[in-house]
């Protein structure tokens, strides 16, 4: 996956369209990503001992990843490539080829 945890993202398409955040939390078997503060759900949690109170619990349902794309610097969205530097493989931003790890 070319999205990881802690990259700023925008979202290409539904009801969130336009939002960015940052990922919390990156699931590369089910190509789905979980981004701070888009898409989320509303949960009905029974009162248990932990939560007596239950209730309304909003959580961040994941997006697919090919939902997200990568923000530059502009906060334009922009494509991921892998390319190798000096005998690594880093990830560049497609439209201005910048380096994105590190």
């Amino acid at each position: 996956m070319k999205i990881k945890k802690g990259d700023q993202v925008i979202v290409l398409s539904g009801k969130d369209k336009g939002k960015t955040g940052t990922v919390t939390q990156a699931m590369p078997k089910d190509s789905k990503v979980i981004v701070g503060g888009v898409n989320v759900a509303t949960r009905h949690r029974k009162p248990t001992q932990a939560e007596p109170q239950g209730g309304l619990v909003k959580i961040e349902a994941p997006l697919h990843v090919s939902k997200v794309a990568h923000v530059t610097a502009d906060g334009r969205p922009t494509r991921v490539r892998f390319e190798v530097q000096d005998g690594k493989k880093v990830r560049v931003a497609v439209k201005t080829g910048s380096k994105i790890d590190g």
